[in-house]
C-alpha cells in the first residue's frame, strides 16, 4: 500500500469564492459560509484539472498511490490578512469542506487540518480549531506555518522559540503530528512563495535543533515538507558546531528528533534525505497533484511521480520501503485499518506510472 502524507485539497470555486468575498469586505458582512454541494465536491476531485490537465483521482491512481493526506493548499491560507477573524473564517470553512471531501472518500482521503494562524493572535488562540477538527471531526494531524506574517516584516520568532509551546502542548494532548509547511510570501519578496516554502523550512529546522523543543515535548510529532528545506543537504556545515557544543550529541541525531517527506522532485535528492537522516525518519509525500505536475519533457513522466523515483534507489531493500510508503505513515499518523485501492497497480503499470 502507498500512503501519500503531502497532498491539497482540490476544492469547488466555491470555496475560493467565499475567500475572495471575505477579502473584499473584511468581515464587514458577515461570516456567512461556503455553499457547495456533493456533487460539486465530487466534481473537484473527479474532473480534469485545467492546470494539471488530468483530475486529482487521476493523479493518484497512475501514480498507485492508495491513500493521500490532503490538508488546505498552504498559498490559499492568507494568514497575514487582517482583521484575525476572516483568518479563522476561512480556515475553518476550509476544514470543512476537507472533512466533507474525506466522508466523500473515506478509502483514498485522510484529514489534515489548516490552523488560524493570524499574527494578531497568539498560538494559543489557535488550538481550538485543531481540537475541533481532530476531536469532532477525526482528523489526523495538522499543517503547521513557521511564517504567518507571510514573508511581511517583523519575522515571527522561529519554531524553536516558547511562543509556539502552546501548539506543541496541544499537539502532544491530541497525539497527533504537524505537517511543518510554510504558506504564502506576500510581495514585495525576494522569493517565490515556493522558494519562501524552502527558506523557512530550513529555518525551522535549524531552530528546533538548536532549542529544547524535542526535550520540553519528547512525544512531539514534526514532520518538516520538502524533505528538510536545505538542512539536510548541508549538513555538514553544522557538525562542526555540534561537536564543539561539546554535549555529546551528534548533528545527525538531532536531525533524527524530526521526520521528513521525501517531497523532492529528483532521486539524487530524495536518496541524499534517506542516507542523511534514516529511512525511518522519513515518509513517502508527493504534494501531488500541485507544484510538480508537469510532465518532465526528457522522459515524459510527471516530476511528482516520487514512487518512481524512490523504486530506482537500487540500496533500499524490501523493508525500508515498506516503510516508507506504509508503514512509517500508519505509525506516526495513527492510521490503523486502511482499504487498498482496487485496481490501482493496474491502472498505474498502464499509464506509465509506477505501483
Amino acid at each position: 500500500m502507498i500512503v501519500d502524507v503531502h497532498g491539497h485539497v482540490s476544492a469547488p470555486d466555491g470555496l475560493y469564492a467565499y475567500k475572495a468575498n471575505l477579502l473584499s469586505h473584511r468581515g464587514a458582512h458577515g461570516r456567512g459560509g461556503v455553499s457547495v454541494s456533493d456533487d460539486q465536491l465530487r466534481s473537484a476531485v473527479e474532473s480534469p484539472n485545467a492546470s494539471f490537465g488530468i483530475s486529482h483521482l487521476e493523479h493518484l491512481d497512475t501514480a498507485g498511490i492508495d491513500v493521500q493526506l490532503i490538508s488546505p493548499r498552504p498559498y490559499t491560507l492568507m494568514h497575514s490578512e487582517d482583521p484575525a477573524k476572516i483568518v479563522s473564517w476561512f480556515t475553518e470553512e476550509t476544514n470543512n469542506v476537507i472533512h466533507r471531501v474525506c466522508g466523500l472518500y473515506p478509502d483514498r482521503f485522510k484529514a489534515v487540518a489548516g490552523l488560524p494562524q493570524s499574527p494578531d493572535t497568539s498560538p494559543s488562540e489557535w488550538v481550538g480549531e485543531l481540537r475541533r477538527c481532530v476531536q469532532e471531526l477525526g482528523f489526523v494531524g495538522a499543517l503547521l506555518n513557521p511564517d504567518p506574517m507571510e514573508g511581511r516584516p517583523p519575522a515571527p520568532p522561529a519554531l524553536g522559540d516558547r511562543y509556539w509551546y502552546p501548539v506543541y502542548e496541544a499537539l502532544c494532548e491530541l497525539g497527533v503530528p504537524a505537517l511543518v509547511h510554510s504558506a504564502g510570501c506576500r510581495p514585495p519578496a525576494r522569493e517565490s512563495y515556493s522558494l519562501h516554502f524552502v527558506l523557512e523550512e530550513t529555518v525551522a529546522v535549524a531552530s528546533l535543533l538548536a532549542s529544547d523543543v524535542s526535550a520540553d515535548f519528547p512525544e512531539l510529532k514534526l514532520v518538516v515538507c520538502h524533505g528538510g528545506g536545505a538542512i539536510p543537504y548541508q549538513v555538514g556545515r553544522f557538525l562542526p558546531g555540534a561537536v564543539r557544543s561539546q554535549s555529546g550529541v551528534s548533528y545527525y541525531e538531532r536531525l533524527r528528533t524530526l521526520w521528513f517527506d521525501t517531497c523532492l522532485y529528483t532521486r539524487d535528492g530524495i536518496e541524499l534525505l534517506l542516507r542523511t537522516v534514516g529511512v525511518d525518519r522519513c515518509l513517502f509525500g508527493s504534494e501531488k497533484p500541485g507544484t510538480g505536475s508537469v510532465r518532465n519533457p526528457e522522459n515524459g513522466r510527471w516530476f511528482d511521480d516520487i514512487k518512481v523515483l524512490i523504486d530506482e534507489i537500487e540500496w533500499l531493500g524490501d523493508d525500508d520501503r515498506a516503510r516508507l510508503f506504509e508503514l512509517n505513515a500508519r505509525e506516526l499518523f495513527r492510521l490503523g485499518d486502511l482499504t487498498p485501492t482496487p485496481g490501482a497497480d493496474t491502472r498505474a503499470a498502464a499509464t506509465g506510472g509506477s505501483a
